[in-house]
């Protein structure tokens, strides 16, 4: 991997599952962790249940709300080749491009983020919150703080346009 220049931007001309899914997901992060610091403290399982899910998802490629949305009739931007409206969404596992680890650290942060926030300081629900924002800003902007330090690690992405990917530029689906 070689550093990246530049801004990592997604598209955010049309809501696609992927980016549809960031903005679901941010919510329930942002509910929970609110729910989890004014009502019940366990609420924050449901933070831990998406940094699973999310973990899941890059390491299988199923994502159950993708599906869900994928039958409300969103297209995907990152889709197994081949994909057809109707069948069953699976999101590309060939390699480990840029929005792919996004998923994975993201899950990571959130599970260890919650447990701390369960068994060492409620303060931990600071992060967990402010990851629930950065998803909304991200699926709302197309900028994410976390996905442009995996760009210019090195981390080759397939959603943004005119971002270095080898001698070709990559295209949004």
């Amino acid at each position: 991997m070689s550093a990246n220049p530049g801004v990592y931007i997604v598209p955010t001309d049309r809501w696609y599952i992927e980016r549809t899914v960031w903005l679901v997901a941010g919510c329930v992060l942002l509910a929970s962790t609110g729910l989890a610091l004014w009502l019940d403290p366990l609420w924050i399982l449901a933070v831990t249940a998406t940094g699973a899910a999310s973990i899941a998802v890059a390491l299988t490629g199923f994502c159950i709300v993708g599906n869900v949305l994928a039958r409300l009739g969103f297209r995907p931007a990152l889709a197994r080749p081949g994909w057809k409206p109707g069948e069953l969404y699976f999101l590309q596992t060939d390699s480990w491009y840029l929005e792919r680890r996004i998923y994975l650290v993201v899950g990571i942060n959130l599970c260890l983020g919650s447990v701390l926030s369960l068994v060492h300081s409620p303060w931990w629900l600071a992060f967990t919150g402010f990851v629930g924002g950065a998803m909304v800003w991200f699926a709302a902007t197309g900028f994410c703080i976390m996905a442009n330090g995996l760009y210019w690690l090195g981390a080759e992405p397939r959603l943004a346009p005119g971002a270095r990917r080898g001698d070709r530029v990559a295209e949004a689906s």
